[in-house]
C-alpha cells in the first residue's frame, strides 16, 4: 500500500479525533495543574488510531495521520492551564466563564493554526530541524501500513516499537505502583557556603527523546545544566540567605532566580534564531501567495495550503473575537474609560506577537520536540512584555486591573502559542507520509473546536474540587490544592513588573549568556564543528534537570549506536525503538491520568504506602538494564542484517 491510496480526510478520522480529543485534553489538563508538565497526544492516537480504524474496511496511513493531527490540539490547547488559572490565583476571578474561556482558547488556537500555515514551508519543507515527535510519530504510522503488505523489515520495526513501549509503560506502571523510584534527586554542599543539587528522572521517553533530537542538542541541554547548577546556583547561594532546609533552598534559588536567567537565555536564543529564519519565512509567504494565482490542481498535493482568501477570512473574524473579549474584559475591570484603547493596543499584540511566538514555538518544537518546548518560557516573556506595554501607556491607574488586563491578553498570546507549538510537528508527520497540507490544516481547526469546549468545563471541575495553590479565595472540597506552578509564576511576574518589584538584573545575565552562546554557535559553525543550538542551551538552564539530563543521556547513547552501525535500516530500527519508549509512557501517562481523576487519588495504582522507596541502586539498575536490553537487541538485529 503506498501513502497516497484511500481517502485522507473522514468522518470517521474527524469523529474519532474529537473523541480521543475529550480524553487526553481532561488527561493533560489535571497532570499540567499537579506537575506543571503536558504528555504528547499525537504519537498515542496514532497508536489508538491504527488500532481501532484498522478493524474497518479501507482505512490507511494518511487517515490514521487525520487522526493524530485532530488529536494533537489536546496536548496544544490544554496548556493554557499554565496561564488561566492566574486570574483565580489573583481573586480576580472566582471560577471560570464558560464562552470568555470558550473564546480565549477558540480564537487564539484558530490564529496559533493559521500563523504556522505560512511557517510550514520554512521550518519544515526547507529546514533540517529533527522534529523527532513528528518523525516518531510517522514511523509509528509507517509500520502500521506497511504490516499489511507483509513485509519481513515492517515486522521487524513492529518489534522493535512494541519492545521500547512494553519497557517504558512496564517501568511506568512500576513507579505508579510504587515499587520502583521515579527518579534520583540530592543536595550538597561545594564549599563552606555554596551549594547545588542533582535530578534524574527515570524516563524512558526522556532517553527516546534524546535519541531522536541527536547530539548537537543533547550536548547543547548539557551546557545548559552546567551553566545552572554547575555554575548560577552555587554562586547564588553563596549570595543569598538561607531559609529552611538545604533542599528547599537549593531549589527556591533556582526556581526563582536561575530560572529567570535561563528566561533571559531563551528570549535571545529565540530572537536569534527567528532572524536566522525570516528569509525562509518570506519566502513561504511569497510562494504561498503565488500558488494561489495558479490553477489548485497545478499545485502538488503535497503541497498545497488553504486557500489564502479563506486564511484571511478566518484571521479577520478571530483578530475580531480577541479584539472583543479585551475590550468587554476591560470594561468589567473598571477601566470603561480606556477600555477601547486597550483593545486596540491588544491587535498588534496579539498578530505581532502571536506570529513572532508561533515561529519561536515552531522552530523549539522542530528542534526538541513540543513536549519538551519551553512553552512557558515564552509565557514568561509574553506575561512581561504585555506588561510592560501598559505601564508604559496606562500607568496611571490601579494596579490590580492591569494585573487582570495583562494576564488576560497573555492568555491570549498563549492560546496562540500553545497551538502552534505542536502544528508544525503534525506537518512534519504528514510531510513524510505524503499527506495533504490542506487537509490537514482542516484537522487542527477541528481539533481546537473539541479541545476549546473540554477547557472550561475542567478547569471549573478540577477548581471546584481541589483549587490552586496560592488562589486569593480558596474554597474547595479537597484540603491539597493543586499546585499550578506556571500559573503562579505568571502572576507573580504581572504583579512584579506592573508593582515595579521584578528583579531584571536576572534576566538581564541571562540575555547576556545567551548572546555569548549564539556567538560560540556561529564559530563552531563557520569552524564546521558540532554546533550547539542556543534555545537548547537555554532550555537546559530554565527546565528542571530530571527533565533535561535524561534527553542528554538518549542523545549521547542514539549517538553511540548510530556509530556502531552500518545502514538506513539499523538506523530505522533505532528510531523506532525511540518511538516505541515515547509511545509506551504516553499511552500509560494518559492512563493513569484518568485512574487519578477517576478515584480521586493521587496514586491509585499504589501497592505500598508512600513511606516506602525502593533502593536507589536498584531502580538505577531496573532503568539502566532495559536500555541494555534494548539496545543490545538493536545491535544484534543491525549486525544480522
Amino acid at each position: 500500500m503506498t501513502p497516497t491510496d484511500g481517502k485522507e480526510l473522514t468522518w470517521r478520522g474527524i469523529i474519532l479525533g474529537v473523541a480521543l480529543t475529550f480524553l487526553f485534553t481532561a488527561a493533560n489538563m489535571y497532570l499540567g495543574l499537579k506537575v506543571g508538565l503536558t504528555i504528547a497526544t499525537s504519537i498515542p492516537a496514532a497508536v489508538i488510531s491504527m488500532a481501532l480504524l484498522g478493524l474497518l474496511p479501507g482505512s490507511n496511513i494518511r487517515e490514521n495521520n487525520i487522526v493524530q493531527t485532530v488529536c494533537s490540539a489536546a496536548g496544544a490547547l490544554a496548556s493554557v492551564i499554565f496561564i488561566l488559572p492566574s486570574l483565580v490565583i489573583i481573586g480576580w476571578w472566582t471560577g471560570f466563564p464558560f464562552w470568555t474561556s470558550f473564546l480565549v482558547c477558540a480564537a487564539g488556537g484558530v490564529l496559533g493554526v493559521l500563523f504556522t500555515i505560512p511557517l510550514r514551508r520554512a521550518l519544515v519543507t526547507q529546514s533540517d530541524l529533527p522534529y523527532p515527535e513528528g518523525v516518531a510519530a510517522a514511523e509509528v504510522l509507517k509500520v502500521g501500513a506497511d504490516m499489511r503488505a507483509e513485509n519481513p523489515e515492517a515486522r521487524e520495526g513492529l518489534l522493535a516499537v512494541a519492545y521500547g513501549a512494553l519497557a517504558s509503560a512496564g517501568l511506568a506502571i512500576a513507579t505508579a505502583m510504587r515499587l520502583a523510584a521515579d527518579g534520583a534527586h540530592g543536595v550538597f554542599r561545594t564549599g563552606a557556603v555554596a551549594a547545588t543539587g542533582y535530578s534524574f528522572s527515570f524516563s524512558l521517553a526522556l532517553v527516546g527523546a534524546g535519541h531522536l533530537v541527536g547530539i548537537s542538542v543533547g550536548l547543547a541541554m548539557l551546557v545548559g545544566i552546567l551553566i545552572a547548577w554547575a555554575g548560577a546556583v552555587p554562586l547564588l547561594t553563596t549570595m543569598t540567605p538561607m531559609h529552611g532546609d538545604l533542599a528547599s533552598f537549593v531549589s527556591g534559588v533556582w526556581r526563582n532566580d536561575v530560572r529567570f536567567m535561563g528566561a533571559g537565555a531563551m528570549a535571545v536564543a529565540a530572537i536569534w534564531s527567528l532572524l536566522r529564519t525570516m528569509g525562509p519565512i518570506v519566502g513561504g509567504l511569497k510562494t504561498m501567495m503565488r500558488a494561489q494565482g495558479r490553477a489548485r490542481d497545478l499545485v502538488d498535493r503535497t503541497d498545497r495550503d488553504m486557500p489564502f482568501p479563506i486564511i484571511l477570512a478566518i484571521g479577520v473574524v478571530s483578530t475580531a473575537i480577541t479584539t472583543w473579549l479585551v475590550w468587554r474584559f476591560s470594561g468589567e475591570t473598571g477601566l470603561t474609560d480606556s477600555a477601547l484603547l486597550i483593545a486596540l493596543f491588544s491587535i498588534p499584540l496579539i498578530l505581532a506577537g502571536g506570529f513572532f511566538v508561533s515561529a519561536i514555538c515552531g522552530y523549539m518544537a522542530g528542534l526538541i520536540g513540543s513536549s519538551n518546548s519551553p512553552i512557558s518560557g515564552v509565557g514568561i516573556l509574553a506575561t512581561v512584555g504585555t506588561a510592560l506595554g501598559l505601564v508604559v501607556l496606562f500607568g496611571g491607574h490601579d494596579t490590580k486591573p492591569l494585573v487582570a488586563i495583562a494576564l488576560f491578553i497573555t492568555a491570549i498570546l498563549f492560546a496562540v502559542a500553545c497551538s502552534s507549538n505542536n502544528n508544525l510537528q503534525d506537518l512534519k508527520t504528514g510531510q513524510l507520509v505524503a499527506a495533504t497540507p490542506w487537509r490537514q490544516q482542516v484537522a487542527l481547526l477541528a481539533g481546537v473546536a473539541a479541545a476549546t469546549v473540554t477547557v472550561p468545563v475542567v478547569l471549573n471541575l478540577l477548581g471546584q474540587a481541589y483549587g490552586f495553590a496560592g488562589a486569593a479565595n480558596l474554597h474547595t472540597v479537597t484540603s491539597q490544592p493543586l499546585a499550578a506552578p506556571q500559573a503562579n509564576l505568571m502572576a507573580a511576574l504581572a504583579q512584579g513588573v506592573i508593582g515595579g518589584k521584578l528583579n531584571w538584573n536576572l534576566i538581564e545575565i541571562g540575555a547576556v549568556v545567551g548572546a555569548g552562546i549564539v556567538l560560540l554557535d556561529e564559530i563552531l559553525h563557520m569552524a564546521k564543528l558540532l554546533r550547539i543550538p542556543p534555545l537548547a542551551v537555554g532550555l537546559g538552564i530554565y527546565l528542571p534537570m530530571e527533565a533535561t539530563l535524561p534527553v542528554v543521556v538518549g542523545a549521547v547513547i542514539g549517538w553511540l549506536y548510530n556509530r556502531s552501525i552500518r545502514g538506513e535500516r539499523a538506523k530505522r530500527l533505532g528510531v523506532l525503538v525511540a518511538s516505541g519508549l515515547i509511545v509506551g509512557e504516553s499511552l500509560f501517562g494518559v492512563i493513569n491520568a484518568g485512574l487519578i481523576v477517576g478515584f480521586n487519588r493521587d496514586a491509585p495504582l499504589a501497592l505500598v504506602s508512600s513511606d516506602f522507596s525502593l533502593p536507589g541502586p536498584i531502580a538505577i539498575l531496573g532503568f539502566a538494564g532495559l536500555i541494555v536490553f534494548l539496545y543490545g537487541w538493536l545491535l544484534r538485529r543491525a549486525r544480522a542484517a
